[in-house]
């Protein structure tokens, strides 16, 4: 009969009786621990710190390879989320949307911007100090109160980024994508308050249109056929002129400009160690300059000098 002292158990519950040792660590393990290698089995602990030796395999961009478009996912959902919000609550719509500068009046009005100052009106607005409203406008759609177009927004945005945020996401990687998606939304909310201050916009068609940029500067990069990149192109600048008399086409042109900045850099930053460095650089310098135009605009709203 074995003794009590001659039974081994595994390392990581010492209640279950265990014969097979780790090929790596030579530490006993149950069925539960046993992860297959080459040789042998290997324990937990050891299989996760093989996996920190082994190189993730990365895109043509530099991003972690990821299956799942889970941004792209997140991002729809927000959009959605805030409709929902609008729906439920239509002061949301002024609250968030983008807007330079504007006045609400002592009767709960919304006015123009008056550099004159009044006492029946205060100001509302990036001259406010409502900073936010740079990115919240992206989020937000035309209510179905607007008729077919209020639906149709947020309808063709959704459609678009479903369409090609995933092959973006997928190229880019998830923290790349991220970055072009709120970068273009900023830079579209930027010209925005640059081109007519006093306009209230909102929608997600600027970062979609940085989006759309990012997909031209990829296919380029990689060689693929530009034939339908061309053609879908084509109808992006299309609808860049259809929209200058529903929407904003600031908006979109400047979601368009900093997106094919952005990509640029992701796309052409030549390979190795210092990659991610420069694309990271970029990003930080443009999200700079967009910063510096935003408070020269304002400080001129903010004294008249319009």
């Amino acid at each position: 009969m074995e003794s009590e002292s001659a039974v081994t158990t595994c390392y990581r519950h010492p209640k279950v009786e265990s014969h097979v040792r780790c090929t790596r660590c030579d530490r006993y393990i149950c069925p539960s621990c046993m992860r297959e290698a080459a040789v042998g089995h290997q324990c937990v602990e050891c299989v996760k710190e093989g996996a920190k030796s082994v190189r993730q395999a990365r895109t043509a961009f530099g991003g972690r390879i990821s299956t799942v478009p889970a941004v792209t996912y997140a991002l729809i959902g927000l959009n959605l989320l805030a409709y929902l919000a609008e729906l439920l609550r239509s002061s949301v719509v002024d609250r968030f949307a983008m807007l330079g500068a504007g006045l609400v009046g002592t009767d709960g009005g919304h006015y123009l911007w008056d550099a004159a100052y009044s006492p029946d009106y205060h100001a509302e607005g990036l001259v406010n100090g409502e900073w936010y409203r740079l990115l919240t406008g992206a989020f937000l759609h035309l209510p179905p109160t607007e008729g077919t177009f209020g639906i149709a927004h947020i309808a063709m945005n959704m459609f678009a980024l479903w369409n090609i945020g995933r092959t973006v996401e997928a190229q880019l990687g998830r923290v790349r994508y991220l970055a072009l998606y709120l970068l273009s939304a900023l830079g579209g909310s930027v010209l925005v308050l640059l081109l007519a201050p006093q306009e209230q916009t909102l929608g997600a068609s600027g970062a979609i249109f940085g989006i759309g940029a990012a997909y031209y500067v990829m296919a380029r990069r990689l060689g693929a056929d530009m034939g339908n990149v061309n053609r879908f192109m084509g109808g992006l600048l299309i609808w860049l002129l259809i929209s200058a008399g529903l929407t904003s086409w600031q908006g979109h042109l400047g979601g368009l400009l900093a997106g094919g900045v952005v990509t640029a850099a992701y796309a052409y930053a030549p390979r190795g160690r210092l990659r991610a460095p420069i694309q990271a650089a970029v990003c930080v310098g443009l999200l700079a300059v967009l910063v510096v135009l935003t408070v020269l605009k304002v400080s001129a709203l903010r004294t008249g000098a319009v």
